[in-house]
């Protein structure tokens, strides 16, 4: 009996050692992990590797260098593309230096994941993606419609649809994958919503009425807005009322204010109508414009026309750019997320400050009428220094869009 309570009195403590032994490790495990970070293989799986070798270290895609890379770029070619827009379509249109074109985006503490079309189209396969905003965020489109289509070898498989209404539809049929643009410069209702005759001396919002353009993207996956260019000026006149009928009130109200207010009514309505399990959504940023040499050092009263350079100083900020408008863009995006609906901006604008060489200018086709002689002769008073050449900076834009909708990367 003796021996046998010995016995037992010795399996015990050698269970309790063994327990000892597991929970220690347990515990260096867990003081491990906490201190270096998590493996570097969680890091890479999600598609941006971690160049510095810190896998601890925040991975920020926006803050980088342009790198030229003629192996790599572009990711299609302007002549392959059928769906280029002659207003971007640069070298169509006489632009001699191409060096734009060859131009890759390396951020400094990572890499940007490279843009598979294919991979795209399968995560798009029985989705819609739109593009809602101003002409900016439609070449933008035009930019991902050529990177996909170039992957797509049947010219039968796909397919544009483009009545003349505010939406435009490209079709991959063997995926069944959508991806629109729909024309909204204020995003809010306005007298410039015609997707053609918009351009108006008097621009007036309704600032409260969203419904007529956020009815076409209900049920999207995939939703990226912008809305800048069109706000550019000391003060919005609001409408408090209807189009249709004389009793409105109309006000002059500061930018800044109407801007925030025109965010707020779309935040507003994503949150009634938008499940955040099933939709993402984006934001661009501002992007800057390069009409102003002297603001690089460039003579007075010229623009980016002749540009074939960019601008090397680090942190370049122009005055196309607007901190105001972004930090009031921002807030509006911080209060959505404390509400449960995350809208992920994408920051194009410091990336694209540096860009000055990277706009039509006078090569580009605009409003359907080929630039005039004396566009030519005088061009720093009718260069294009707004929009975006393509192949060019939009396909990086698209390129950082990717790395969130495919590579699932998250700031």
């Amino acid at each position: 009996m003796a021996k046998r309570q010995l016995l037992m009195l010795g399996i015990r403590a050698s269970f309790h050692t063994i327990a000892a032994v597991l929970v220690a490790g347990v515990i260096f495990t867990a003081v491990f992990l906490s201190r270096n970070g998590l493996p570097k293989e969680y890091t890479q799986s999600h598609g941006v590797s971690d160049r510095g070798g810190d896998s601890g270290r925040e991975c920020n895609l926006f803050e980088g260098k342009w790198v030229f890379d003629n192996e790599s770029y572009p990711l299609y070619k302007e002549e392959d593309c059928k769906f280029m827009s002659d207003q971007l379509a640069c070298e169509k249109f006489g632009r001699k230096d191409l060096s734009y074109k060859f131009w890759r985006w390396q951020p400094h503490t990572c890499d940007l994941p490279r843009f598979n079309g294919t991979k795209l189209l399968e995560r798009l396969r029985n989705k819609r993606m739109v593009y809602v905003g101003d002409s900016l965020n439609r070449g933008q489109w035009v930019s991902m419609v050529c990177m996909v289509s170039s992957v797509i070898t049947n010219p039968k498989a796909m397919y544009m649809h483009n009545n003349g209404s505010n939406l435009i539809t490209f079709k991959s049929l063997e995926y069944n994958a959508t991806i629109d643009f729909y024309w909204a410069p204020l995003l809010v209702e306005s007298n410039s919503d015609d997707p053609t005759n918009h351009r108006l001396p008097d621009r007036i919002v309704r600032i409260q009425s969203i419904e007529r353009h956020a009815r076409h993207w209900t049920e999207s996956d995939i939703i990226v807005f912008n809305s800048y260019l069109w706000w550019r000026r000391p003060h919005i006149k609001s409408l408090w009322g209807s189009f249709e009928k004389l009793d409105g009130i109309y006000k002059e109200v500061e930018m800044v204010r109407v801007y925030e207010m025109a965010l707020q009514t779309l935040s507003q309505w994503l949150e009634v109508h938008v499940n955040p399990n099933l939709t993402k959504l984006f934001f661009m940023s501002m992007s800057p414009t390069h009409e102003r040499a002297e603001e690089w050092g460039g003579k007075l009263n010229e623009n980016c026309y002749g540009e074939t350079s960019q601008i090397d100083k680090e942190g370049y900020t122009g005055k196309g750019s607007d901190p105001k408008m972004m930090r009031v863009l921002e807030n509006v995006l911080d209060g959505l997320k404390t509400r449960g609906l995350n809208m992920q901006m994408i920051n194009i604008t410091q990336l694209s400050e540096y860009r000055k060489e990277g706009h039509p200018s006078i090569y580009r086709k605009q409003w359907e009428v080929p630039s005039k002689e004396n566009e030519i002769v005088n061009p720093n008073s009718n260069s294009d220094c707004i929009h975006w050449c393509l192949p060019g900076v939009p396909d990086v834009w698209n390129e950082l869009l990717y790395a969130y909708i495919v590579d699932n990367h998250s700031s």
